[in-house]
């Protein structure tokens, strides 16, 4: 049975294309604790219409259903206006940050964090102008996360439009919680990060080096795929696993991804289909800290690497890659990855609208599954709750033949869990 935390302005809520105008009242909430049926913006069907919410056996004329909700999912917050989100993150103090990525939504600030139920420019409007030098200022985000010691890194890709990189664009940069202020700009070379790549998600283990060190993926659609290894005390960077074949993207006919019944492509308004080639993009720690748990957008298959041979940086590539394990199908593709101080590793799987979540014995599982977790992308753990944006990442134009079909509101869930989150400090 799935339980979800409805919003709803009266009867309706705001179904407007992305980019539309007006703000809609403040909405109230109740639960619905039977299977649902979601129309509109919560709808897998984008021709649908209107906000009713019902029953499955509502329905009873209309045969049986397949698509069965099933775990728990509460509505932290609906985006009714404004660009998609990706990633999300949640501080020890409960703090809430998200990002937009400049996709080709109009984007006012590319991080903000979500203050009675506003978007507010986080750290400042200053950090999120749209010129200047590259390196003091956020050009386009693709995750935020809080480490170990409650400091928000904040993964600027410094590639709006997936375009290629300029020198001071792809940077972490750590903001200060208890001041607001940025204290930390590590910029990248273009050795590290060359003009083709996308910085997509970051994790720390602050308890290695003298001041830690983070795991940055690099998904780029055009290679080469890599697990970029930061020295946080010196900003030293370097990659591994470069362009092995763990982070490189499946493609067909070995691979064909499906999403909302139709085969996941670019699809450009004047031109033929083509895959989608990202590679490694979900990463997350162990809760012993000792392997390191990553997957590749364009594939079902979850891998883990050593940590510790992997930060090492005397330690030859042979010797890295000979630590990679394929931990097996994981039941669809994911995005983002987490995992929880109990073992357990959270996988979004956006073929199928779901959370899956792999046990310490290796087997996985269904934790949550709702027609409503359209395309799953970014997890948070905190004490007792896992967070997950919900996007239409595949609603976009690129794979719609020029036609946008998401729908608002986007959305940001969370479900409760047994356990916390990793902090390797």
């Amino acid at each position: 049975m799935l339980q979800i935390l409805i919003c709803v302005k009266g009867k309706t809520a705001s179904t407007s294309r992305p980019n539309g105008r007006g703000r809609p009242s403040a909405p109230r909430c109740r639960f619905q604790d039977h299977l649902a049926t979601f129309r509109s913006g919560a709808s897998t069907h984008p021709e649908q219409r209107g906000n009713t919410v019902m029953a499955a056996n509502d329905h009873k004329d209309a045969g049986e259903q397949t698509d069965r909700p099933f775990g728990t999912l509460e509505l932290v917050h609906a985006f009714r206006e404004g660009p998609m989100p990706t990633g999300v993150t949640v501080s020890h103090t409960g703090r809430i940050f998200v990002n937009y990525p400049l996709w080709g939504d109009d984007v006012a600030a590319t991080v903000v964090e979500l203050r009675d139920g506003e978007a507010v420019p986080f750290p400042d409007q200053a950090w999120n102008a749209g010129s200047g030098d590259l390196s003091k200022r956020l050009v386009s985000v693709q995750s935020v996360v809080i480490d170990p010691a409650d400091r928000l890194w904040i993964l600027d890709t410094g590639s709006p439009l997936f375009k290629p990189t300029e020198p001071g664009g792809p940077k972490l940069v750590c903001v200060d919680l208890r001041s607001d202020t940025v204290v930390r700009v590590i910029t990248f070379e273009p050795d590290v990060a060359p003009s083709t790549s996308y910085l997509n998600d970051v994790r720390f283990d602050l308890r290695k080096a003298a001041e830690g060190v983070a795991y940055v993926t690099d998904s780029s659609g055009n290679g080469p795929n890599a697990v970029v290894v930061v020295d946080l005390a010196t900003g030293q960077a370097w990659r591994r696993l470069d362009d092995h074949p763990s982070t490189k993207a499946e493609s067909p006919p070995a691979y064909l991804p499906i999403v909302e019944g139709r085969v996941f492509m670019e699809r450009p308004k004047d031109g033929p289909p083509k895959p989608v080639l990202m590679g490694v993009d979900g990463i997350a720690i162990s809760a012993d800290g000792k392997r390191l748990f990553y997957c590749p957008l364009m594939s079902r298959h979850l891998y883990s690497v050593s940590a510790d041979v992997l930060a090492d940086r005397s330690v030859s590539e042979e010797e890295v890659a000979a630590t990679v394990v394929d931990e097996g199908d994981k039941g669809g593709s994911a995005d983002g990855l987490e995992t929880d101080d109990a073992g357990r590793v959270y996988i979004t799987n956006w073929e199928h609208n779901a959370i899956m979540r792999r046990l310490p014995d290796g087997t996985f599982e269904t934790f949550v599954h709702a027609p409503r977790l359209l395309w799953p992308d970014t997890m948070s753990v905190t004490q007792g709750h896992l967070y997950v944006t919900s996007n239409q990442l595949h609603r976009q134009a690129d794979y719609q033949n020029g036609q946008d079909l998401r729908r608002y509101p986007y959305a940001l869930f969370r479900t409760p869990i047994d356990a916390g989150p990793v902090r390797l400090l």
